[in-house]
């Protein structure tokens, strides 16, 4: 019985160090095992959380409200290699477009091109001044008797002393010898203007002259006859009488009287007033006006009027014209 005894007290307790080695082994095993709650790669269950309903379509706000607006078409900083800040804005509803911080205003700018704007082009009204032409608008000329109003009266108190230049079949007489200067037209001031010139209305100092049941305008100097729709300056009409000319006008002396020349135009004093006279051969004047022409004739260079040549010569030391008496070689 007591042999029994020991028996169950024995395998008590191995059973209780079997469990007590067991108990440490499992402790030891998840410390050291994959399923520990600390230490090297946890594993944990994937949590599966509730999915967040979100919208089907995120919208922005609307682009007509206080929100700016994108440009349609935007090309960003280098674009296509080339490293330029382009922006197309809308074309539509607006003035004024922006292209490479250039502005464009199509329709609604002033063309401010300085050599443009200083410079007016006007049809018919205008003379050229540079270069020393005169640019007339010849569709609008009348005709002229330049035979009347500029044929060079014969000198008969003086007697040409020097043989005349021959050319041509004509003889070109002068007292003075042949001296070449440029000719460079005389400016008369705004008011003066040459043959030929056309004005759409007359200033309201211009004044009518009959001369030979025509009908001119003198104002300050300049003879005009009416044009088509307008007035056109012509050389003063032989006979046409006037109580002023311009205080600028010129005494010159023809070897018998005193004349007065303004602007290519001589006068003689008649009593209180001063009539239109021809120019009178030999005649020296300081100054020709605007609308000559430069003639060469052989080896001398004239500057005409209608059918009167002035001939450049030198006086005293000045530059001067001497009026040519023309006549045919006999």
């Amino acid at each position: 019985m007591k042999s029994i005894k020991k028996i169950l007290r024995k395998l008590a307790l191995v059973c209780l160090m079997g469990s007590f080695f067991l108990i440490s082994i499992d402790s030891i095993a998840q410390r050291h095992g994959g399923g520990a709650h600390r230490g090297g790669n946890m594993a944990r269950p994937a949590q599966s959380r509730p999915a967040q309903a979100r919208p089907a379509t995120h919208t922005r706000p609307a682009s007509n409200a206080s929100t700016i607006k994108r440009p349609a078409t935007t090309t960003k900083p280098g674009s296509g290699g080339t490293g330029t800040n382009k922006i197309t804005r809308p074309s539509s509803g607006s003035n004024s477009k922006i292209g490479d911080r250039t502005n464009n205003r199509n329709s609604n700018t002033v063309n401010r091109n300085k050599t443009g704007n200083r410079n007016t082009n006007i049809s018919g009204n205008t003379v050229n001044r540079n270069r020393n032409n005169v640019n007339i608008d010849r569709s609008r000329d009348i005709n002229i008797n330049n035979n009347r109003n500029t044929v060079v009266r014969r000198n008969n108190v003086v007697i040409y002393n020097r043989p005349p230049y021959r050319y041509g079949g004509y003889r070109y007489n002068t007292f003075h010898p042949y001296y070449f200067h440029p000719y460079h037209p005389f400016y008369y001031g705004p008011v003066w203007h040459p043959w030929g010139f056309f004005v759409a209305t007359l200033a309201v100092t211009a004044i009518v002259v009959s001369v030979e049941s025509t009908q001119y305008h003198y104002d300050q100097g300049v003879w005009y006859a009416p044009s088509n729709g307008g007035y056109t300056a012509v050389p003063a009409p032989v006979g046409g009488t006037v109580n002023n000319i311009p205080s600028g006008a010129e005494t010159v002396n023809t070897g018998t009287v005193n004349n007065y020349y303004y602007g290519g135009t001589y006068y003689e004093k008649d009593g209180s007033s001063y009539k239109v006279v021809p120019p009178t051969a030999g005649t020296l004047v300081d100054n020709l006006p605007e609308g000559g022409e430069e003639v060469t004739i052989g080896d001398v260079k004239y500057v005409k009027f209608g059918e009167t040549y002035y001939q450049p010569v030198q006086v005293d030391g000045k530059s001067k014209y001497e009026v040519v008496l023309v006549e045919e070689d006999k």
